[in-house]
């Protein structure tokens, strides 16, 4: 078994060269690394220019080898057919034993990831971690990861965590992203990571549970590109879900209250976005109006499947409102009604939110219900879900069929925090690309999916019953079959008198 403070295996011998010089020269590192990995390796030496592409360049999706089938928790729970499977999108629900915590889920996506792309340890010069998965109110998951760059020596990594509900995740991204481009940047990789584990008390909201962690390999040259200057956002004080008890795991939820909390930040995200690339346009001599048409695929944060289908409809709702009468006559039509509505006004009509469901069917099936794959069957993963949905967005699609795509994408998190952005695809999709390459590094999600286990709802709920009995817990050994695990999974082996945890890794 793997120890967590034992050597681990040496990818590559640059650790020499890294002590004994504090910048390498990019040509040496390329040299080395060429043998190794799937990607490209970023030149240690840094250039005057501004660095091209930024972006992702590698993915990495962990999720828990266990399941319960939300047909089963209707049966369990006595609701009726279809409350969860219908009334939410949902089919199957991931979830963690007392064997894993956000830790261990962070320790594995990384591992997986570095072995994976092959990529030297100490090629990474910035790690940030955004997670809503609080179990210190100190020590950052940040500092458990650099345990697993030890042996190359790398202690010279910046970036630390980040934490507003479901939102950390991206502003980790934008973080890593605004170093790449900055006078800080030292020439290596960013690493971002998100990972949560989302558990809810018995009753209604237990089914929007979920787990995973989603690391991502940030730099220049990437097949995804982060689009510079096309952010909009919006935050401000409300408390739709908040989480101020720290003897649980739970949070207090204004269920009502959050969603029209989403959708206002969507409405308010969409229209800065909007303004900032019409005005890229203007400036590139383009005079005309933004709309959903411009992006050929739209993802979104997922609490829960049945909410993303409504918020692109609301989309198509604020291109109709911001659209000329003759515009919305030719192209919306049937909808001529909700002429005149103010947004504002809106968040419980049911009338406009049927209407536009329905005239978005067609959009919602071609550019993102293929981006809800991951969350269907495993549920919400706050920081993670919405690269869970590109994750799954790529699964779903061949390179040729995503080459140039403008891929929008809405980050949530309550509080609240929030963003509408985008990813332009490399227009290269031929064999061996960078895009390529990525798409085929999660190829295998729908595989790996199916091969978790189910368990009951009467399992599940033992589970998230021991959950609570351990939870502040210490001097312990969390209970538990390691070969319940997916091979190669960190997990928490001891948790001693003085809360410090310990971790161990199921061999691959």
């Amino acid at each position: 078994m793997q120890r967590l403070l034992t050597p681990v295996k040496q990818v590559l011998q640059m650790k020499r060269l890294i002590q004994e010089a504090s910048l390498l020269p990019g040509h040496l590192l390329s040299a080395a690394h060429q043998r190794f990995s799937t990607v490209p390796a970023v030149p240690l030496a840094k250039t005057d220019t501004w660095p091209k592409d930024v972006g992702i360049l590698a993915l990495e999706l962990y999720f828990p080898a266990q399941y319960v089938d939300q047909t089963d928790l209707e049966k369990f729970n006595n609701v009726e057919a279809g409350k969860y499977t219908v009334g939410l999108g949902q089919t199957h629900m991931g979830f963690c034993s007392v064997q894993e915590d956000v830790n261990s889920l962070c320790l594995t996506v990384v591992q997986r990831l570095m072995e994976r792309t092959k990529l030297p340890w100490d090629s990474v010069g910035r790690l940030e971690v955004g997670t809503e998965t609080i179990i210190d109110k100190s020590k950052a998951i940040k500092t458990v990861l650099m345990e697993l760059f030890q042996d190359s020596g790398n202690t010279d990594i910046e970036g630390i965590d980040t934490t507003n509900a479901c939102y950390g995740g991206t502003a980790s991204l934008f973080n890593a992203a605004n170093w790449l481009e900055s006078s800080s940047w030292d020439g290596r990789y960013a690493m971002v990571v998100c990972g949560d584990i989302a558990v809810y008390p018995s009753g209604n909201a237990r089914p929007t549970g979920g787990a995973g962690a989603v690391a991502m390999l940030v730099g220049p040259n990437a097949p995804l590109v982060l689009e510079r200057g096309l952010r909009g956002t919006h935050m401000e004080n409300v408390y739709d879900f908040y989480k101020p008890d720290g003897a649980s795991e739970y949070p207090l939820v204004d269920g009502k209250l959050s969603i029209q909390c989403y959708l206002r930040a969507l409405d308010r995200c969409y229209t800065v976005y909007r303004q900032k690339i019409q005005n890229q346009w203007k400036q590139a001599g383009i005079d005309r109006p933004f709309t959903l048409d411009d992006l050929q695929f739209m993802i979104f944060h997922t609490p829960f499947c049945k909410l993303v289908q409504k918020s692109l409809a609301r989309l198509m709702f604020n291109d109709f409102l911001s659209a000329s009468s003759d515009t919305q006559t030719s192209l919306y039509k049937g909808l001529e009604a909700f002429r005149g509505l103010k947004l504002e006004d809106t968040y419980n009509n049911r009338d406009v939110e049927k209407a536009f469901q329905k005239a978005s069917l067609d959009m919602f099936n071609k550019k993102t219900k293929s981006s809800l794959y991951f969350s269907t069957h495993n549920g919400n993963s706050y920081t993670s879900s919405l690269y869970g949905c590109l994750a799954s967005l790529l699964s779903q699609h061949s390179a040729q069929d995503l080459a140039g795509s403008r891929i929008g994408a809405f980050s949530y998190g309550s509080g609240l925090a929030a963003s509408f952005f985008s990813f332009q695809a490399s227009q290269d999709a031929s064999p061996g690309s960078p895009l390529e390459k990525l798409v085929s590094s999660i190829s295998d999600l729908p595989k790996r999916l199916a091969s978790r286990k189910r368990m009951s709802a009467e399992e599940f709920t033992e589970i998230m019953n021991q959950r609570e009995q351990f939870y502040r817990k210490v001097n312990f050994s969390p209970p538990g079959d390691l070969n319940s695990l997916f091979p190669g999974t960190w997990y928490l082996e001891r948790v001693d008198e003085l809360h410090r945890r310990k971790y161990a890794r199921r061999p691959v």
